[in-house]
């Protein structure tokens, strides 16, 4: 079933001094409940589409999944699909994975938790990348991906309201493209796809994001396995501590052809 992924309202453009009407496309936003073998783990603000993708990925990246085999994803828990408005996705492992405890909502800038604290658990979960494997990606690849990723994506073109993460490989070539109104969903839509085909980890490749680099971006791709991460603006100083600790080639503010290397420093 295809889902709405944008809307047309009626707006008033205003340009010098003159104005008029004109529909507009708006991205939808909903909740959607990830479920782990029938256990709320997440309520996240997304975009509909792919949902399958961002609720496996989300578990996988969160180490819900602690190694096991994601066996099935489905919507719905105990109704149909459609009572649930296609907002419920379960991840099944056939009660593999460990029972997961629940949060509301996806981490972020102000989730509460002590940064030091939460990368000391981080640490303790993941083992440091092996640089030997990882593929050293040049300055000129590095410094296109925006502008290539920017032509494959359809949402942002229609609306301007979403954010955007990107699978490449070293020579510039975009594998896999995912939009969504949450940065955080963006990625674990690609970690999903690439977890379901199994393609992770993730070593040849690397991983595009829009917007800032946080540590929770920083950390799902530490999960997945990416070496490198670019992003088209600012790092937070906890995400380059996290790349340093990961093992990971942090670049922020990469427009214009031009990078900033935040890691190694």
């Amino acid at each position: 079933m295809a889902r709405q992924r944008t809307d047309s309202v009626l707006v008033v453009k205003f340009a010098d001094e003159s104005s008029r009407r004109t529909p507009d496309r708006l991205v939808v936003e909903e909740p959607m409940s990830i479920r782990l073998d029938g256990e709320l783990v997440a309520t996240t603000m997304r975009t509909p589409g792919n949902d399958f993708e961002l609720a496996a990925g989300f578990c996988f990246a969160d180490g819900l999944l602690n190694g096991v085999p994601v066996t099935g994803v489905r919507y719905c828990a105990d109704g149909s699909a459609v009572e649930s408005a296609f907002n419920v996705v379960t991840v099944e492992t056939g009660g593999r994975a460990p029972t997961p405890t629940p949060r509301l909502g996806n981490t972020n800038s102000s989730c509460g938790l002590c940064g030091s604290q939460t990368l000391d658990e981080l640490v303790q979960r993941l083992l440091p990348l092996d640089n030997g494997r990882l593929p050293d990606f040049p300055i000129s690849t590095i410094t296109t991906v925006p502008t290539v990723v920017a032509a494959e994506q359809p949402l942002f073109t229609d609306t301007g309201a979403v954010h955007a993460a990107a699978v490449f490989t070293i020579d510039g070539r975009i594998e896999l493209v995912r939009e969504d109104v949450g940065r955080h969903n963006a990625v674990d839509k690609v970690v999903g796809r690439l977890l379901l085909d199994g393609q992770l980890p993730a070593h040849e490749w690397g991983l595009f994001v829009s917007g800032r680099a946080s540590f929770e971006m920083v950390q799902k791709a530490w999960a997945a396995g990416f070496g490198t991460v670019v992003s088209v603006s600012a790092p937070t100083a906890l995400a380059v501590q996290t790349a340093k600790r990961a093992g990971i080639t942090l670049y922020g503010f990469v427009r214009y052809g031009r990078a900033v290397r935040y890691s190694p420093g």
